[in-house]
């Protein structure tokens, strides 16, 4: 049994057919689907989702996209939110420097403040880190974030990054770019970490894995990324499986199927 620990089944990508994507992943051995919120309207269908199949978890949080946007009620709303029994994070938080939807000051204060939130609430968070690994790297020391852990989503560091991470109670995500012909470094770094701090998750719709690349993404196609995580470090297919299945079901403390 496989476990996506990181969609988006809230988005409009799936409007015309969430039933359908989710009892595919089902039909194909994944155990659960952890979908992940980005703003308040986002958490709040994550959790309608995770009400209506037995299989879907939430997360909550508010995308360093979207932090432009929190208001003075936006985390006791978060607050509310993660009282639902099936609310098993905070996130995704973090920093974008790529795309800059909200200015890199904004990021940075949100970041500290959600983390903060975590640790409020006891709960792991999920980070989201993208052209911002030494602000990321910084922050989560500074903020004192192992008190509490989390994953990495997406993974994009280096091994002398992934190590700071682990030191400090995180897991890293692997997405679907591992099955990528020129993702060369990811897959090298692959080879390297530990089997015991990997998730992996499609970040559906986006990120399709090949052979699907450039179409839309689905929890089903997670079992590419564990397929081509055992081909690179020459293990079997189920002992990944079993090992990341393990690894979310420890961090976001769900039961087994």
């Amino acid at each position: 049994m496989l476990i996506d620990s990181h969609a988006h089944l809230d988005m409009p990508e799936f409007d015309k057919d969430r039933n359908e994507v989710i009892q595919r992943a089902h039909d194909c051995g994944i155990e659960y689907i952890i979908t992940v919120g980005i703003d308040v309207d986002s958490c709040r269908h994550a959790i309608r989702l995770a009400e209506e199949f037995e299989s879907v978890y939430a997360i909550v949080g508010i995308h360093p996209h979207n932090v432009k946007d929190i208001d003075g009620g936006t985390y006791d709303i978060l607050r509310k939110l993660t009282q639902h029994e099936k609310v098993c994070a905070l996130g995704e938080m973090g920093l974008d420097f790529f795309r800059n939807h909200s200015p890199r000051d904004i990021q940075l204060t949100r970041f500290r403040e959600q983390i903060a939130l975590a640790k409020e609430l006891e709960l792991p968070m999920v980070v989201h880190d993208r052209n911002a690994h030494r602000e990321t790297l910084a922050i989560l020391k500074e903020e004192k974030a192992f008190e509490v852990g989390g994953v990495i989503h997406c993974f994009s560091g280096d091994y002398e990054m992934a190590s700071k991470c682990f030191d400090m109670g995180f897991y890293l995500s692997i997405p679907g770019t591992i099955t990528f012909r020129k993702a060369t470094s990811l897959q090298e770094l692959v080879r390297k970490l530990p089997l015991g701090r990997i998730l992996i998750e499609t970040d559906a719709p986006f990120l399709a894995p090949d052979p699907f690349r450039g179409k839309r993404n689905e929890p089903s196609y997670v079992q590419y990324v564990a397929d081509k995580i055992a081909k690179i470090k020459k293990l079997d297919f189920e002992e990944v499986t079993a090992a990341t299945s393990r690894n979310a079901r420890t961090l976001f403390k769900i039961p087994a199927y």
